[in-house]
């Protein structure tokens, strides 16, 4: 008996820098003031692909400390001890801008690296475990904090350009 299977190709593999798993973006991608990757998250599917499967242990994690929001890693591929502090504030603010406490003043946003992140076995899309973190008081990054660019993905694309 024989049997016919359609080719399947395997799918691409994952791109950290880009954001993209299995061929799709995961995240919109940033470039941080000090020249560093910065993710954020798209949906709370995305957040746990994002944090758990596509980032490094040695990457940087923010998310605000109250409520629902994206998950923010920032690449570390010299494995830095610390994010330089423009970096850190940056990535800190786009974590507050991505998450319900936008419209805020002074939001508080927790700040690991990707090792100190767990899911348990149950828990929602999204939602995740810390072990050690710290956290940072920023205001939201704001729309006008764009420019004249437009889209925060034309920022992104932009930087990415002028870092090559």
């Amino acid at each position: 008996m024989s049997q016919t299977r359609g080719t399947r190709s395997a799918p691409p593999p994952p791109d950290a820098e880009a954001g993209t798993w299995r061929g799709r973006p995961v995240a919109r991608r940033f470039v941080s003031p000090d020249g560093l990757t910065v993710l954020v998250g798209r949906t709370a599917a995305d957040n746990d692909v994002l944090s758990l499967q596509l980032a490094a242990p040695r990457d940087f994690w923010l998310h605000v400390a109250a409520g629902p929001g994206s998950h923010v890693v920032v690449r570390n591929p010299e494995g830095l001890d610390r994010m330089p502090r423009a970096t850190e504030r940056f990535a800190a603010s786009l974590a507050a801008r991505h998450s319900k406490a936008r419209h805020g003043g002074r939001v508080a946003v927790h700040v690991t690296t990707c090792a100190e992140v767990g899911k348990s076995r149950g828990m929602p899309p999204g939602q995740v475990t810390l072990g050690r973190f710290r956290t940072l008081q920023v205001a939201p990054w704001r729309e006008a904090d764009e420019g004249a660019a437009g889209a925060a993905g034309d920022i992104a694309a932009a930087a990415g350009a002028e870092k090559e």
